[in-house]
């Protein structure tokens, strides 16, 4: 029973070793097959404020405090979304 136990440990390990190189290669395919132009969007919004509306924001994710009442745009739609303060006190923001 305690070799039984040992074995299936060495295994675990040897697969959390193995896991990350696989993934990293994984993902380098992604990354080669994804247009350029794509990720180099996606890369280059940041959340921010400009005057009064805010810029690179993600639908449903919390409010930062100076947002409350405020407008947004979305990262990847550019619609429009508003800090609305929702029935359990948190403030995200929300379709308008």
């Amino acid at each position: 029973m305690r070799i039984r136990s040992l074995a299936t440990s060495i295994v675990l390990a040897a697969g959390l070793l193995v896991a990350p190189g696989a993934v990293s290669a994984a993902s380098a395919g992604v990354q080669v097959s994804a247009p350029s132009g794509v990720a180099t969007a996606a890369a280059a919004c940041k959340y921010r404020r400009v005057g009064d509306t805010w810029h690179c924001v993600t639908p449903g994710a919390f409010c930062p405090k100076a947002a409350r009442g405020k407008y947004g745009y979305a990262k990847g739609t550019n619609r429009r979304y508003k800090c609305v303060r929702y029935s359990n006190g948190r403030w995200r923001w929300k379709r308008v």
